[in-house]
This record gives C-alpha cells, structure tokens and sequence, in this order.
C-alpha cells in the first residue's frame, strides 16, 4: 500500500482519537470542577474559598505558559502530553485516597490539587496543539480544530447537567472516580497516537548542546516580532479577548439584577449559547477549510462587536418579558455560534503559519498573554459596571472591538496572505 495512503489512514485514526481523548477529559474535567465549587461553597459558605480556588487554578496557568512553551519546543510532545495526564490522574486519585481516609476533603488538598491540575493542563493544551500540524495532514486541521471545539461544547452542554444529577445522589469519591477514570482513559486513548506523523521539527544532532531556556524564549518571543501578520493576529485575538470582558462580566449582571430574568430562564439562555457553538462546529468540521480565513474571522468578529452593542437594547426600550427573553436567548445562540466561526479559521490559519519548531513558544506566549488580560478586563469592567450606565459600556466596547478588527485586520493585510482584492475576497465567505 502506498505510504501516502497509510498515512492519511493513520491521521484518520488521529482525527477520531484526539476528539475522544479531548471529551473524554473535558466531561471529566468540568464535572469535577461542578462538583468542587460546590463542596466548596457547601462547607464554607464564603465566596473568598471560591475565588481562592479560582486563583489557584488561573495563576500557575499564567505564570508556567511560557516555560510550558519551551518544554513543547525542547522535548517530545507526546511525552510531554502523557506526562501531564498522568500527573493530573495521580493528583486525583491522591485526592479521592485523602477522602477515603479522612470522610471529608481539606480545603489545603482541594487547592494544592487545584495547582497540579492546572499545571498538567498548562503543559498538555500547549503541546497538544503545538501538535495538531504533527497528528493530521493539512487538509484536515480545520476538522481537528472543529471536533476538539465540539467537544468542549459537548462537555459544556452535558457536564453541568450530569453534575446536577450526581451531586445529590452520590458522595464526592464517586465525582473523583469518575474523573480518575476518565483521565486514566485519556492517557490510553494518547499513547496509541504518533505525533511526529506530519511534523516537521528540526532534528537536532548528538552532541549539540540543547539552547538554555531563557534563550529560546526571547527566540520564540523574536520568531513572532519579526513577522507583522503573526503579530496583528496575536493583537487582535488578546484585544477581542480583552474587550469582550464587558460582556463576561455584565452578561450576567445585566439579565440577573438589571432585568430580573428567572433563574431557569437564564439558565436556558446560557444553554443557547453552548448549542450555537456545538452546531457551529458541526458545520466547520464537515465543510472545506475556507479559502480566506482572516476574512472570514473579520467578519465574525465584527458580527460579534454588533451584537456587544445590542445587548443593551431591553435596558435602553422597554420590551415584554416573554420578548426579552426570546431577544436574550436569539444573542446567546448567535454569540455562541460566532465563537468557533473566529476562532477556527484563526487557529488553522496560525496552525500552517508558525513553524514547528517555534509552535510551542508562540502559543504559550498567546496563552500567558490572554490569561493575564483576562483578570485585568473583569477588574476593570467590573469598577466601570458599579459606576457607568451599562449601556454607555457596552456600546463603548462595541465600537472599540470593530475598530480594533477593522485596523489590524484591514484589506491591506488581508491581501498579503491571499493576493485578492476586497471584492474577490467576499466571494470565498459563501464558498
């Protein structure tokens, strides 16, 4: 059989693996993270306990990305990924030992598995997607994204309500059985994948010594200046991240306090959400790579900014409940759905954009950067919500998220991957 066909057989298996491997530990992952801030909350009652967990998951996360970068360029990424499930199953299982033992969980052994958590996931998201040009053939990275997209929206529609049901009808050693069990399935499932498939990594010859780590990150950091499109990319995903924290933090305030939405019908409304995306990453993953991306995740995210500014729509004319809620539930599905529709055609266009060699860097720096942003933008927004109308903000924010896409993603730039005119480039949206 010809070696192209075996290889193209084996990304297959790839393609199918890698998704089950990211549901399997996503569904896991999230009904544990359900079923700990509710312990948490349950025998605590303070919000401080939360947030603390929070912090101890959010902080390794930002300060270990740019080393778990280093790692993924230096050394084998599918060592490195099995690595790290092994640590986060052995973390858990010590924890799920702590409650046999004891009957109950401290709130130290919740956060120091918090961290190594957190920690593993740093190093195994870096690496596995440093490995995705590695794992299938270029045709299909589009589809791989897709289908670890819908995977995570799988486990974000499911998790919850599986974790609703288990929390009062099982003690917590099940929630971490269950989790163990879900890691230890993923380490298999990751063993049996050859990472080096479609790579094209530099080997590097006996005897040369390996460059020190504080050099190859000013490398990777280099690598990524000296390209202006790799930059105006990287600006454009931290900005869009950032400003869309006046979303992530007055979503929830908006409908809950401003306009008093029930409950159950807030819960349908973030629900909406999660279905946009699933269906959103159905369809990527069945159609062709666009034939534009850039021009493509412009839009979205354009589409995106519009629909920041009509959230404050019901606060500015007065609608019947039934009204703002079917408006509420009509934005969630379509935010949800723009989500994989900018993300994707970014994700594969960076995928085929930066070397294998220098994968692992530059994502770690785009990683590090986001989660730094991510508290700065809800501190912020948050102050701005207690002392500005929330219509002025998010309109503000509105218009800011277009100009931003609208400057560092303008035709100029565009034609610089594509060589097409703006008028050619419309036509590959419907392609």
């Amino acid at each position: 059989m010809d070696e192209n066909v075996i290889k193209l057989k084996r990304a297959t298996y790839h393609l199918w693996t890698f998704a089950a491997s990211k549901m399997i530990s996503a569904f896991g992952s999230q009904i544990y993270a359900f079923a700990i801030s509710f312990y948490i909350l349950q025998i605590t009652g303070s919000a401080t306990s939360f947030a603390a967990n929070l912090i101890c998951s959010i902080l390794p996360r930002t300060l270990m990305g740019p080393f778990a970068g280093y790692v993924a360029d230096t050394y084998s990424r599918k060592k490195i990924v099995i690595i790290a499930q092994v640590v986060s199953s052995v973390a858990i299982l010590g924890l799920l030992t702590i409650s046999l033992l004891t009957n109950e969980l401290s709130l130290p052994a919740i956060y120091a598995t918090t961290v190594v958590l957190s920690l593993a996931s740093t190093f195994s998201s870096i690496a596995f997607t440093s490995s995705i040009t590695g794992l299938v053939d270029e045709d299909r990275i589009q589809k791989a994204m897709s289908l670890n997209q819908m995977s995570i929206s799988f486990a974000a529609i499911g998790s919850p309500a599986v974790g609703g049901l288990l929390y009062g009808a099982v003690p917590m050693p099940v929630f971490l059985g269950l989790y163990a069990g879900a890691s230890i399935l993923a380490v298999l499932l990751e063993s049996t994948m050859n990472f080096n498939l479609f790579a094209k990594r530099t080997v590097k010859e006996d005897g040369i010594p390996k460059e020190k780590m504080l050099e190859s990150m000013k490398a990777g950091l280099a690598y990524a200046r000296l390209q202006p499109l790799l930059m105006a990319m990287i600006w454009v995903a931290l900005l869009v991240n950032f400003l869309f924290g006046a979303v992530t933090v007055g979503y929830s305030f908006i409908l809950i306090e401003k306009l008093k939405m029930l409950p159950a019908h807030f819960g349908l409304v973030e629900g909406a959400m999660a279905v946009g995306m699933l269906l959103m990453s159905i369809y990527l993953a069945a159609r062709k790579p666009f034939a534009s991306p850039l021009h493509v995740s412009k839009w979205g995210i354009t589409v995106l900014g519009l629909e920041m500014g009509l959230i404050a729509v019901p606060l500015l004319i007065l609608l019947p409940y039934g009204g703002m809620f079917a408006f509420y539930v009509t934005i969630s599905f379509i935010s949800g759905a723009l989500g994989p529709l900018i993300n994707t055609p970014l994700q594969v266009f960076m995928m085929k954009l930066i070397d294998d060699d220098f994968k692992g860097r530059v994502f770690s720096i785009l990683e590090t950067m986001a989660m730094a942003l991510m508290p700065l933008g809800m501190v912020l927004f948050g102050f701005l919500y207690d002392v500005l109308p929330a219509p002025w903000i998010l309109i503000s924010s509105s218009f800011l998220l277009i100009l931003t896409v609208f400057i560092l993603l303008r035709a100029s730039v565009i034609r610089q991957v594509t060589g097409t005119k703006p008028e050619e480039e419309l036509k590959t949206v419907s392609n």
